[in-house]
Formats: structure tokens, sequence, C-alpha cells
């Protein structure tokens, strides 16, 4: 018979294995993405780009940038290393969709303005870049602690925010 504490440790084991392979997959796609051209297909609709988001905007394979819509970032609490796929439609019109999601680990900090109009949320001196969509959105004031998320196995400049505390 397996003891309690041996259950518990293979349990924990199993978990970090999971976390593992899900970042090692999450890795492998966004490495075959940007090893592929650009351009994916064209479709009756339009032609199809898949890039990773930096925080911002979207980076195709070919280094093009698209800017990502900050509602649409914000709304979607998209966060560095998101794999994107961006339709351009025949009349021009862009659809973003969120298609490989990075893993993600939340934080809580401090929101700070930066004096530019810019923000950032302070979490134990690391800062993280939030887009002012997202403050304006939580109606977030300078020394509002906010909950956020960022990539759980990479370091990021950027955060998405999940919800003022």
């Amino acid at each position: 018979m397996v003891a309690k504490n041996d259950l518990e440790e293979i349990r924990k084991l199993l978990d970090s294995c999971e976390n593992q392979i899900r970042a090692i997959k999450s890795k492998l796609f966004a490495s075959e993405i940007n090893k592929k051209a650009t351009l994916l297909e064209t479709e009756d609709d339009g032609e199809v780009i898949q890039g990773v988001f930096d925080g911002e905007k979207m980076i195709s394979s070919d280094k093009k940038t698209y800017q990502v819509p900050p509602n649409y970032a914000s709304k979607s609490k998209l966060i560095e290393g998101d794999i994107l796929k961006l339709t351009i439609s025949e009349d021009g019109k862009f659809v973003y969709k969120q298609i490989g999601p990075v893993p993600r680990k939340n934080l809580i900090g401090t929101l700070e303005e930066t004096g530019d109009g810019e923000y950032q949320v302070d979490v134990e001196g690391k800062k993280y870049k939030v887009l002012l969509a997202s403050v304006t959105y939580f109606k977030a004031k300078t020394g509002d602690s906010l909950g956020i998320i960022v990539p759980k196995d990479q370091e990021s400049v950027w955060a998405a925010v999940d919800n003022l505390i």
C-alpha cells in the first residue's frame, strides 16, 4: 500500500510534469510559427497571418508588426508570447483571434503612472507596463492594487490587468 505522503509527492510530480509539457508545447508552437512564412493562406474572406503578441502589437515571422486594438488586447487579457491569428478581409477589415495562449501566472501589484501618460504595475520592485485601455476600463488610479497576468515561464515587460483589488 502506498503511503499518503507518497501519493501527495506523486501528485505534485505529475502536476509539475504537466506544467512543463504545456510550456514545451507552447514554445514549440511559437517556434514553428516563427519558422513558417507569415502569409499562411488566402481564404475567400481574405489573407490569414499568424504572429506573436509583444504586449502591444502582433509580430509576424517576417518581423512585420500589426497594431492590435488596445481594447481587444485588454478585454482578451493578452500577454506577451500569446499566438494570434489575424484575418485581413478583402475590404481591409482586421479580425484578431487568440489561438495559442502561453502559460500564465497571476500577481498583485501597485499601479503607478510613469509621467508620460502611461502606466505600470510595481510587483515587489519589478515593473510591468499595462495598457491604458485596461486602466481606464477598471477606473484604476495611481496607488490602486491590481491583479495582473504575466507569462509563467518567461520574463516580460508587459502585463495584462486581471482585476482591480
